[in-house]
């Protein structure tokens, strides 16, 4: 079996966006997607953890039930889509997890970093998690990009502590479960979603997960909500590269995951 995570964000979340979104024009917009959402994964008979950024459940409380109806999982992803090892955020991050907790009906046990920006920096993350209850963690990238990557991290699930977080210790009490990952071109890079899924061939995603199950590993994969609902995504004017890394191919994501 294999896992599927949802990064619920909003068009402005984005860290390559965010910066060039002024707060007063942060309106939420993507509960309006959630039905389009909902419906393909029903059309995919596919169950999958939502990852959801906790001001989105402030704005629009209905996303809960209309969620958790279908069976599928609400977890945690930051209450702003912060990253974990921006300055002051870990002052901040015990009382988002009891805000993020008093918004959902049922006690989230599950955890995604924003921009898998969990690091050696920010691994004091583990011990609030483990405090409060959580069970597992998908933060973990086995490949280094700009953004972000543990390239030396185990690519199978384990047991992760806040002074290891990318080989197995039998003494954690939080299990990870790391993204897909592939060589392409002699070198290991992410195939799990986002960018990276938008812009392998399909074929070289579906035989990285057949190298998975070969191994017995368990497949991690996830889509941004808004890669699937573009027209909730404004086309906004960014860097090139920021740009392309953003938008490249956008409008096919939703089309491909039906394949």
């Amino acid at each position: 079996m294999h896992l599927l995570g949802i990064d619920f964000e909003d068009w402005y979340h984005p860290e390559l966006v965010s910066p060039h979104v002024p707060e007063e024009k942060r309106i939420p917009v993507m509960f309006k997607g959630l039905e389009k959402i909902l419906e393909l994964l029903r059309k995919n008979e596919t169950v999958g953890t939502f990852f959801i950024v906790g001001e989105l459940l402030e704005s629009n409380p209905e996303i809960n039930d209309k969620i958790l109806d279908e069976g599928h999982e609400i977890g945690f992803h930051t209450m702003k889509h912060t990253r974990l090892d921006e300055k002051k955020f870990k002052s901040e991050f015990k009382r988002e997890l009891e805000e993020f907790e008093r918004l959902t009906p049922k006690k989230p046990i599950s955890f995604r970093a924003p921009t898998f920006s969990l690091n050696n920096t920010s691994s004091w993350i583990i011990d609030e998690l483990v405090n409060n209850g959580y069970q597992y963690d998908s933060s973990v990238v086995p490949a280094k990009t700009s953004m972000y990557g543990l390239p030396n991290a185990q690519e199978s699930p384990y047991k992760i502590s806040s002074k290891n977080i990318e080989k197995d210790d039998s003494n954690g009490a939080l299990i990870e479960f790391p993204l897909l990952v592939t060589n392409f071109l002699g070198k290991k890079i992410p195939a799990a979603g986002g960018f990276y899924l938008r812009t392998l061939p399909t074929k070289i995603t579906k035989n990285a997960i057949k190298n998975y199950e070969k191994q017995g590993i368990q497949a991690s994969i996830y889509i941004h909500s808004w890669e699937i609902t573009p027209e909730y995504m404004p086309k906004l004017e960014l860097p090139l590269k920021d740009k392309f890394t953003t938008f490249h191919n956008i409008d096919d994501t939703y089309s491909s995951c039906l394949l």
